[in-house]
């Protein structure tokens, strides 16, 4: 099954940290977001993928490089997820998963979506909803249910016009039907193509659009979701320590989990750890002891730093 992930967004509510790279090259655990995403959705029989990526994005194109299963579609301007589809459309050959690359929903929640994807009569699309409370109705579209059945959908309302507490986070299960009602997209208030306008022309012309409610679903908008993100995948994964032992200074210990990328100094007396994922040329001065930390490429912890729940750039 292909799937397809735009991944040209900046990130801007993520700076400083996005300034020298996108949203989906932000590090979890040792690896990019969108890889992260994509594994999830490798997890459920998606084989090939198509990242929509920006023409200024030679990062993401240099770590996709050698992938056989990975496509690369430029976006010269990131105008939206619908704008993003109409550059991976022509490259679409059947039915398809659609995901964000900053949001990730585990493995059983994809597999339920696929479960309903062959077990009702043939869907144009399936999904993902989650129930929201009314501060998060106006950051996604939300939708109206006949029975499993999703009759509208309205592009971030606000409360007094939502039509339920069901939104409509960034996974979908789309036939290639939806891609006919691409071209009658018209920019937003915001001057974005919304995908929504697409879903409810599907909705309305073809039907057979159903929703499957998830439990969670985790995305990266600012620094504390990258932190909690990281901490997930050390906890919760087998993450190995990788140094260059002559760059670790005397009566430095490390508390599993750790990871820690190559070209990494660390002073004297450090303790390092637990939960604590540090990116590769990071420099950490003598006396540090860290806790629940990510520190970035590049970032330099001061000697006598004591640090517990904070991300370094």
């Amino acid at each position: 099954m292909q799937a397809v992930i735009p991944a040209a967004g900046r990130g801007t509510r993520l700076h400083p940290i996005t300034e020298d790279r996108t949203k989906a090259m932000c590090p979890i655990a040792g690896k990019p977001m969108v890889a992260r995403v994509m594994d999830t959705l490798a997890a459920n029989g998606a084989d090939n993928f198509i990242l929509v990526v920006s023409p200024k994005d030679t990062e993401i194109a240099a770590y996709f490089a050698n992938d056989p299963a990975v496509r690369l579609v430029e976006q010269s301007h990131p105008l939206g997820m619908g704008h993003a589809l109409l550059q991976a459309a022509p490259y679409i050959e059947d039915d398809f998963i659609l995901s964000a690359c900053d949001s990730l929903v585990n493995e059983q929640a994809i597999l339920g979506m696929l479960r309903m994807w062959v077990s009702v009569p043939p869907p144009n699309a399936v999904l993902a909803l989650l129930r929201v409370g009314p501060a998060d109705l106006s950051r996604m579209g939300v939708v109206e249910l006949d029975g499993e059945r999703v009759i509208r959908i309205i592009e971030k309302p606000g409360p007094e016009a939502a039509p339920s507490d069901l939104g409509s986070p960034p996974l979908y299960l789309f036939s290639t039907k939806l891609l006919d009602h691409l071209q009658a997209m018209r920019p937003s208030q915001r001057g974005e193509y919304e995908l929504q306008d697409a879903i409810q022309a599907l909705i309305e012309h073809e039907g057979e659009v159903y929703g499957h409610l998830i439990p969670e679903r985790i995305d990266l908008t600012r620094p504390e979701d990258l932190l909690r993100l990281n901490l997930r995948y050390l906890k919760n994964g087998q993450p190995q320590t990788e140094l260059v032992l002559d760059e670790v200074g005397k009566k430095s210990r490390f508390v599993s989990p750790v990871l820690i990328e190559s070209d990494v100094s660390i002073g004297e007396g450090c303790v390092i750890g637990p939960n604590v994922f540090i990116e590769r040329e990071a420099r950490i001065g003598h006396g540090v002891q860290l806790e629940n930390c990510v520190v970035l490429r590049g970032a330099k912890v001061g000697e006598g730093t004591r640090a517990k729940n904070l991300v370094f750039w």
